[in-house]
């Protein structure tokens, strides 16, 4: 019977003979370190070291936490006996948090006399910890990433021998956490190359391999992906003989996913330009598949215009889309008719708004990719800043207009780094 003078506090366990112990144990490590290094994978892993230390101890359970140093907590990916259910505390919570901290063994008889046991996890799992050990998993350069804490074991207390075995082991766990760590930092930055490399191929695939020749018009227009690749997208469509529809948008979110909204949007769109004649009518079906198509979990700004040639008439339908500038010799004005997002909400109904294209006019739009470049103290670019752009080279042709525009945005940016897909489109109306 453990002495009932030593219930709750820390004591050193006994130890056995040496020439009884150490024979095993060197045999443990060397199944041991074997065991740790037959994977990479994280979970596994986890379950070889819990497995190994259990067995070994005699432990009735086991938890393997390890450390975020970016939020202060310690996290188990997984916990025998407790069917698998993540663990969070926070560093200095429970005795596990306090040996993360302090970088300590700590051995109790009846830890739930101990100040520093959490009480809530017997609570929260029914189960009732008596005897406890808790060992601090430390790197190469003796940093604390880790705690291996077993429970309750089954001769009543944890020896000097099993915390030997344990801060042994620890050294093979640290160096194999490590390794599987690395490792799968390796396979998601692998898959989200592979992620990126899809959108990008998607991406491109999709964009108009030339502008329409308008008489009177001119039009420019540039699409440059960053790293993260976005869903920022432009089109071009005949609706008619001197009819054309163009379209600015830009689809929430990153990735292959957002390239295939954009393909099912321009798909659909399409469909709709040779079908539906109007542009309301148009905006309210593309609405309507966008949302039934991503159950309403992404949505797309649009700007979507059509060119009446003939007239100089521009009728257009902006879905909550950065709004486009008409620029002319002395003011300018927003073309912000529209209605909200596409995707999101059901049902939507649009306004189509109206603008005639005099002589020298220029119309500009572009995604958020544009406007909100930052630059020094973190200043977004800015629509006001494109307008004087346009101003200050409106002489120049359409595709040398948009060249010197995004050279301005660029000059703006912090170190010329491109942070987000941008598209810019120029409309200018000849003389």
């Amino acid at each position: 019977m453990p002495d009932p003078t030593h219930a709750g506090t820390e004591r050193t366990p006994r130890r056995r003979s040496p020439s009884a112990a150490t024979p095993d144990r060197l045999a443990l490590l060397v199944e041991a370190s074997k065991a740790l290094n037959s994977t990479l994978e994280l979970e596994k892993l986890c379950d070889t070291i819990l497995s190994i230390s259990c067995r070994h101890t005699l432990a009735d359970r086991g938890t393997l936490f390890l450390r975020d140093p970016g939020n202060g907590q310690l996290s188990s990916l997984l916990a025998q006996g407790l069917d698998r259910s993540e663990i969070r505390i926070s560093e200095g919570r429970g005795v596990a948090g306090w040996v993360a901290q302090s970088g300590e063994s700590v051995t109790l008889m009846e830890a739930n006399q101990d100040e520093r046991f959490e009480p809530y996890f017997d609570d929260l799992f029914h189960y009732e910890t008596h005897s406890l050990v808790a060992v601090p998993i430390k790197d190469r350069t003796g940093h604390t990433i880790g705690v291996l804490e077993l429970l309750n074991q089954a001769d009543g207390e944890f020896t000097r021998d099993h915390v030997d075995f344990l801060e042994s082991i620890s050294v093979h766990a640290a160096i194999a956490l490590q390794n599987a760590q690395w490792h799968r930092k390796a396979v998601e930055h692998e898959r989200l190359e592979r992620d990126l490399s899809v959108a990008r191929t998607i991406q491109e695939g999709l964009l108009p391999e030339s502008v329409p020749r308008l008489s009177g018009l001119e039009i420019g227009v540039r699409h440059e992906i960053s790293f993260l690749v976005g869903g920022d997208f432009y089109d071009f469509l005949a609706a008619g003989e001197d009819c054309h529809v163009f379209v600015v948008a830009d689809v929430e979110s990153k990735g292959a996913a957002s390239a295939l909204v954009v393909s099912n949007l321009q798909a659909t769109l399409r469909t709709l330009v040779q079908h539906v004649h109007s542009l309301e009518g148009i905006m309210f079906h593309l609405n309507e598949s966008i949302h039934q198509n991503t159950h309403g979990e992404r949505y797309v700004t649009l700007f979507l215009g059509l060119l009446d040639v003939r007239n100089r008439g521009l009728h257009y339908i902006n879905a909550g889309h950065v709004p486009p500038m008409l620029v002319r010799s002395h003011d300018q004005c927003a073309l912000d008719a529209g209605g909200t997002v596409v995707g999101l909400f059901p049902q939507q109904r649009y306004r189509r708004g109206f603008a005639r294209l005099e002589p020298g006019d220029v119309v500009v739009a572009c995604t958020d990719g544009i406007t909100e470049t930052s630059g020094p103290d973190d200043e977004e670019y800015g629509m006001a800043r494109l307008v004087d752009s346009v101003r200050a080279h409106r002489r120049l042709p359409a595709t040398e207009l948009v060249d010197a525009l995004l050279g301005d945005v660029t000059a703006f940016a912090v170190d010329g780094v491109l942070r987000d897909d941008r598209v810019l489109m120029v409309v200018k109306a000849g003389h």
